[in-house]
């Protein structure tokens, strides 16, 4: 296997901080955007359970969850230091109670759940980032680190589901923090909009810039 390759999915926001940290460490990797209603026999054959990120690394390993992707490419090569502003205990809560309560008002349907009463559960998640942010810009300290791309994309997601309802709450460190890691080089270079990968297509090999802002 020539190059490292990722099975992602643009919009799920675990492909997306697979691809962050991908990125921070200037990792070069083979994109294979999926289709989720049709996924590769390829994925499937590495990893049965069929979720997105899933990285297969040059070596053959496999590696499934978002997680530890991050920490396979930053413990490589992370020339920003974001191992040295991690907070395993606040990316817990983003992954088990916000997510969900972010499932549950983003669809209600699928769930059967009351979406303003979990929106108002996230919100009180959202106002404990917004006051870390507000000692020092991010959540754990002056610049970005694995902490801030592990939860911005799910910050992002709940931002979204009604854009109205979360401007008007009064987080303003949380709300510039967000604008700031959208308008970054960074996000944008892991934002592409990839054709579902099909086997035979030109490979799409990725590496940004490890120092990019």
């Amino acid at each position: 296997m020539a190059e490292h390759i990722l099975y992602s999915f643009r919009r799920c926001p675990y492909a997306m901080r697979a691809r962050l940290a991908l990125a921070a460490s200037g990792t070069p990797y083979e994109l294979r955007e999926v289709r989720l209603s049709d996924k590769p026999a390829e994925l499937l054959a590495a990893s049965p359970k069929g979720t997105v990120p899933v990285l297969q690394t040059a070596d053959g390993a496999v590696i499934e969850e978002s997680l530890a992707i991050m920490r396979w490419a930053l413990e490589a090569h992370d020339p920003e230091g974001w191992l040295t502003r991690d907070d395993p205990g606040l990316i817990a809560g983003n992954d088990g109670m916000f997510k969900h309560h972010l499932d549950r008002y983003k669809y209600p349907d699928r769930h059967g759940s009351e979406p303003d009463r979990h929106r108002d559960e996230g919100l009180r998640f959202l106002q404990n980032l917004d006051a870390r942010i507000a000692i020092a810009g991010q959540l754990c300290g002056l610049e970005r680190g694995i902490a801030d791309a592990a939860i911005m994309p799910f910050v992002r997601q709940f931002a979204a589901v009604d854009r109205d309802w979360f401007e008007a709450q009064p987080l303003p460190d949380l709300k510039a923090w967000l604008a700031k890691h959208l308008a970054s080089d960074l996000f944008d270079s892991i934002m592409h909009r990839p054709t579902p990968w099909s086997r035979g297509d030109q490979p799409l090999v990725l590496c940004s810039a490890a120092s990019t802002n």
